[in-house]
């Protein structure tokens, strides 16, 4: 058995804060939101078309050191957009020859940015 391909990952988030998500995921970083099931849809939460998922948890606790590591095809503008946006960026420079750095989204979970 090997894997293939990751379908999603998916974060938390806490109720009613979908305007922050759309705006960190869709205005900052890009991403494309997709509609969710219709089944799906009274979970609240959202999808986007990069596989990432946004899920509502009541309790929300941020992935302080769990993350997702996503590679770009433009890490110095993101991370320009990121800074400009008052973001977080934490630089990571433990791999060499491996161009990345780690940010945040609006609710504390960590997120791994690789340039292509």
């Amino acid at each position: 058995m090997a894997v293939v391909r990751i379908d999603h990952v998916q974060f938390s988030m806490p109720p009613g804060s979908e305007a922050a998500a759309r705006r960190f995921y869709a205005e900052i970083l890009g991403f494309v939101e997709v509609a969710k099931p219709e089944a799906m849809r009274v979970r609240g939460g959202m999808w986007f078309a990069e596989g990432i998922h946004l899920g509502v948890e009541p309790d929300m606790r941020p992935l302080v050191k769990a993350h997702a590591a996503l590679v770009v095809d433009d890490l110095d503008t993101l991370e320009a957009r990121l800074r400009a946006a008052g973001c977080e960026v934490l630089p990571a420079t433990e791999l060499p020859g491996v161009r990345r750095f780690h940010t945040r989204d609006p609710f504390g979970n960590r997120i791994e940015l690789v340039a292509a």
